[in-house]
């Protein structure tokens, strides 16, 4: 289970005074579940991203993962557990550019120390998981269409099976046709390995498929209208 409890992140401003970009959250999520974050740009939303994969710790709160609070790890322990715990996809992909859609699929692996051949046997499982099969697993970044690279960083976020996957604007850059097959393929893959996946989107259309949805603004939770409940 994912915890969060009145966390907060405060930003100093050029004028000396301070903002909070994420002010005073709280929120659970069970394992397995499939849930949205929306809300207008300047929000929070990715700021609350960072700080629930761990690339930034919250001015106050705390965030608890399966019973450990993360907000209290230190910087060694932050890193092990981004590396055993939480993929990351980003809207711009962030593939390797001169590596393979395989040998992407395979990095993260090598830092858990998975031997070559675990990591190439996993990486290509992965990648026919997600459609991605045959010589296309051959082959750079820019040989792949759009929503052929969205697909290799799924499977590279999947590759050490994490407790949590984070996204931020996964469908920001594709088509509705590829943009709606990545959203399911999310969804499938919640249910199947049981992971939680907690994404951001300025689709409503999309985000009201999910298991639940938070609506930010201005830093904080608000009503859902969907619900008509608060996320707790």
């Amino acid at each position: 289970m994912l915890e969060v409890n009145k966390i907060s992140k405060t930003f100093k401003g050029g004028d000396g005074g301070s903002f909070n970009a994420v002010d005073n959250v709280s929120f659970k999520v069970n394992q397995g579940v499939f849930a949205s974050i929306v809300g207008p740009s300047g929000s929070g939303k990715t700021t609350l991203l960072s700080l629930l994969g761990a690339l930034d710790r919250p001015s106050s709160g705390s965030i608890t993962v399966d019973g450990q609070d993360i907000s209290k790890f230190n910087d060694r322990e932050l890193v092990n557990y981004r590396a055993r715990n939480v993929g990351l996809i980003f809207q711009a992909y962030n593939l390797i550019p001169n590596l393979t859609a395989l040998e992407n699929v395979m990095l993260p692996m090598e830092f858990a120390g998975l031997s070559k051949l675990e990591r190439e046997q996993r990486a290509k499982e992965l990648l026919d998981q997600v459609g991605l099969s045959g010589d296309k697993q051959q082959r750079k970044p820019g040989k792949l269409s759009g929503g052929e690279q969205q697909r290799v960083a799924i499977a590279r976020a999947l590759s050490n099976k994490p407790k949590i996957i984070l996204a931020d604007e996964p469908t920001g850059n594709l088509d509705s046709v590829n943009g709606q097959n990545i959203f399911n393929l999310l969804h499938e893959l919640s249910k199947s390995q049981k992971t939680t996946v907690i994404v951001i989107t300025h689709d409503i259309s999309l985000a009201g498929k999910t298991d639940r949805r938070f609506s930010l603004r201005d830093g904080k939770l608000q009503k859902d209208r969907k619900q008509g409940q608060t996320a707790r």
